[in-house]
């Protein structure tokens, strides 16, 4: 324990308070992971990684944090790897980190970095994630580190990440059945009269209710439902609202579960009990793009050559004025506001090239304005591993009109 020259209050302790908690993986993959990432980091010249983000922290120790307005870190040398969080949280970061962890007080700003600081000392080489760190919180770490140079790790922990476990893939397996759980649940609640929100919260109801039979030793949070209608559905993210269906309406389902800080989806076309020709017309086209674009999904092609096939495809049907954007991600540990593992999405700017073991979604999208025939937003998704001959379709729920013109 370190005293602050300014009171005798501490600026930091480790409160180890309980046992640890069973986390969603096991202790080895922890530490395949570590292996890895001090390759990773041998190569880059990096002595000690400071980890600020939550996708990182949480793909290194199992310990997702909540910010709250408070700095988080984990910090891992060649012999040591510790998470930082704040004594709000109490023991459940050391609880929920299948390492070591450090609690920093409030009582003197920056305790954060002094924590750090404990672990890394002073005048190491310093690898950080520049899509992460902001630039106060650089200016911070170099005052505190007085690093001898640093070194950003975005690129090669991303990479890292890309490439999934097998024990990962059980867990993405596991929550695309989730995501189809909470399809169902929505179809079954969708008829003329009800609001987005309470059909959200049907799917996000059974959602959680399974990922809870599932997983019983887990946290829960984060599970969401975006179901949009009519003019609604012409975005991606567009939020819930308390919109009315009406017969005829096109919908979007979209069923996000989360376990332990990885993300999956489920994402739908459907129709309130009937569809115009004008809007069947676009709807199946966008479904033959799917079913097309699954099929260019193997080993050896790059993210680049899916999406120039896929763009000729809609060309060719005068629709590729209508795609929003990129046809696919990847999946792990993410969600709507942290992680991106953007050197795998299916862009004309990116040349990945897909490898047994990389999890990818299927997501093309064509949006219609008000003003035309066939108005609104049409989307499929289904998430795919990439197998050693091909790939592999996790997501189990139907898609097309056949199954999703209901109410």
């Amino acid at each position: 324990m370190t005293t602050s020259p300014l009171s005798d209050r501490p600026e930091m302790y480790r409160y180890h308070n309980g046992e640890k908690s069973p986390l969603p993986f096991e202790v080895s993959e922890y530490e395949a992971r570590l292996a890895e990432l001090r390759e990773r980091m041998a190569a880059a010249g990096a002595s000690a990684a400071v980890f600020t983000s939550m996708h990182n922290i949480a793909y290194y120790s199992g310990f997702l944090y909540c910010a709250f307005g408070r700095p988080y870190g984990m910090v891992v040398t060649e012999t040591e790897a510790v998470t930082i969080s704040a004594g709000i949280d109490a023991g459940q970061p050391w609880r929920r980190s299948f390492c070591d962890n450090i609690t920093y007080t409030d009582w003197q700003r920056d305790n954060f970095w002094r924590a750090v600081a404990s672990v890394t000392g002073k005048n190491a080489i310093i690898g950080y994630e520049g899509d992460h760190l902001t630039l106060m919180q650089r200016d911070k770490l170099e005052d505190f580190l007085q690093p001898l140079t640093m070194v950003d790790l975005y690129e090669t922990t991303m990479r890292q990440r890309m490439q999934k476990s097998e024990a990962e893939i059980a867990l993405i397996r596991h929550g695309a059945q989730v995501a189809d759980v909470g399809g169902y649940a929505i179809r079954e609640a969708i008829k003329p009269g009800v609001r987005e929100i309470d059909v959200a919260m049907v799917g996000r109801d059974a959602m959680e209710l399974e990922i809870a039979k599932r997983f019983p030793d887990a946290e829960y949070r984060d599970t969401w439902v975006w179901f949009q209608s009519g003019l609604n559905t012409d975005g991606a993210h567009n939020p819930v609202t308390g919109r009315v269906l009406e017969r005829g309406d096109i919908l979007s389902l979209n069923t996000f579960p989360m376990i332990s800080g990885y993300y999956t989806a489920l994402e739908r076309t459907l129709f309130v009990q009937e569809c115009d020709a004008d809007s069947l017309k676009i709807w199946e086209a966008n479904v033959a793009a799917h079913k097309y674009g699954m099929s260019l999904l193997k080993p050896g092609v790059s993210c680049a050559d899916v999406t120039h096939k896929i763009n000729d495809f809609f060309a060719e049907r005068d629709l590729l004025q209508y795609r929003t954007f990129g046809y696919g991600h990847s999946f792990g540990v993410l969600s709507h506001y942290y992680g991106r593992e953007a050197g795998l999405e299916l862009r004309e700017d990116i040349d990945t090239v897909l490898e047994p073991g990389m999890v990818i979604s299927m997501e093309p999208m064509l949006t219609i304005a008000a003003d035309k025939p066939g108005a609104g937003g049409y989307r499929e998704h289904d998430i795919l591993v990439i197998t050693e001959d091909g790939n592999e379709n996790i997501t189990g729920y139907p898609y097309g009109p056949d199954f999703n013109i209901v109410g």
